[in-house]
């Protein structure tokens, strides 16, 4: 781990415990735990000199030896600042620390100050990687113990924080919290673009994604999309030049004539450019290099939350709703939404019941494709 060298195994068997956080010496009084047995022993020596003490516990003035046994039994170390009680005065004075923003050991790295000297050890794991605590089922380690403690409740299915509105459990107090926001309506995460705001920062991160290569304003004369209103200012200059070249067909105007042609093989169905490979036509070059990928198997677009990867922009969009939480489209009878114009127009199935899927073999129709591969299979038997 650090490569220090030691005289004997004993002393490379307690100093391990530095980067393990291992503390197998435990008082029996107040429960403070230690990694060495002569760290206990001066710890149980403070417990000794507290018997000469008087104890103040709640309003009573106690002798020495009722207050001793009283100590075992209940918290009896006050905090001046917020009442808080504790079992022993040396957690009282650690305590004490938040209060007076005292910070006294610091990270030999990074110097980050820390109010207990445990934590600089826990710390010190985000620079070496160390990752001491490994699950029994799955072995998957993890840096600290409360991430193995949480790790732990995926295999146990254990909820221990309830919902106190609808009573559904959950393994982290942090997904208890993201919950609540259902209920309560709190959307903290909101866009500096467009003010749409979230529940969760992940969904406004997705959202975020959305925008990227957004381009909401159009040129009124040929429908060319920019990101800038600017942008349309300066594109519509082209269009008052001498020389235009417009569609006979639509009448859409270019101010190139090689824009014109490739707009030209949408109406006359030409397709120039042909895949290599499979010999599949396409109207225009991009169509055709969005192709190849196919073959390739490039996927150049990914998701930078779940970092799956898409051939098309255009669907790494779409992806990005469902982590977005977006579904744009609606029903416009049941007004139920969804993350795709196609999702919407295989639903109204269910309110029309169109069936345009038909068997060749039998004539029985079906509402979607999928129920009509599946009906195939009966006659392939």
């Amino acid at each position: 781990m650090c490569k220090k060298v030691f005289t004997s195994k004993g002393y490379l068997k307690v100093h391990s415990r530095l980067h393990t956080g291992e503390k197998p010496f435990a008082c029996n009084i107040c429960s403070e735990a230690y990694p060495q047995r002569l760290q206990l022993v001066r710890h149980l020596n403070l417990h000794e000199k507290e018997k000469s003490l008087i104890y103040n516990l709640g309003n009573k003035v106690l002798s020495k030896e009722t207050g001793f046994k009283m100590l075992l039994g209940e918290r009896s170390f006050a905090c001046a600042f917020c009442k808080k009680t504790f079992p022993a005065k040396s957690k009282l004075e650690v305590h004490l620390r938040r209060h007076r923003g005292e910070k006294p050991f610091a990270c030999v790295v990074c110097n980050k100050a820390f109010t207990i000297k445990a934590d600089v050890a826990t710390h010190l794991r985000t620079h070496t990687k160390e990752k001491p605590f490994s699950c029994d089922v799955c072995s998957k380690e993890f840096s600290h113990r409360s991430g193995l403690k949480k790790h732990s409740r995926i295999h146990t299915k254990q909820k221990p924080f309830e919902c106190h509105v609808c009573k559904k459990g959950f393994s982290t107090k942090g997904n208890l919290k993201v919950h609540l926001r259902l209920h309560t309506g709190e959307k903290p995460y909101s866009c500096n673009i467009c003010s749409k705001a979230y529940p969760q920062k992940m969904h406004l991160e997705a959202h975020l994604s959305l925008h990227e290569g957004e381009k909401p304003f159009f040129c009124v004369i040929c429908n060319k999309a920019f990101t800038l209103k600017t942008d349309v200012k300066t594109h519509l200059q082209m269009h008052t030049r001498e020389k235009s070249f417009s569609c006979d067909v639509c009448n859409k105007v270019f101010s190139h004539k090689s824009s014109l042609n490739t707009h030209l093989h949408a109406h006359t169905r030409q397709k120039p450019f042909e895949c290599h490979v499979c010999k599949k036509g396409f109207s225009t070059k991009g169509n055709l290099k969005v192709h190849l990928r196919l073959h390739t198997g490039e996927k150049p677009f990914s998701c930078n939350i779940c970092k799956k990867a898409f051939s098309v922009k255009a669907k790494l969009k779409t992806h990005l709703r469902r982590h977005a939480g977006e579904k744009p489209f609606a029903c416009v009878i049941c007004n139920k939404a969804f993350t795709l114009k196609t999702y919407v127009k295989t639903h109204l199935r269910t309110h029309t019941r169109e069936k345009p899927f038909s068997c060749d073999l039998c004539n029985k129709v079906f509402s979607y494709k999928s129920s009509l591969n599946t009906h195939v299979r009966v006659h392939t038997r």
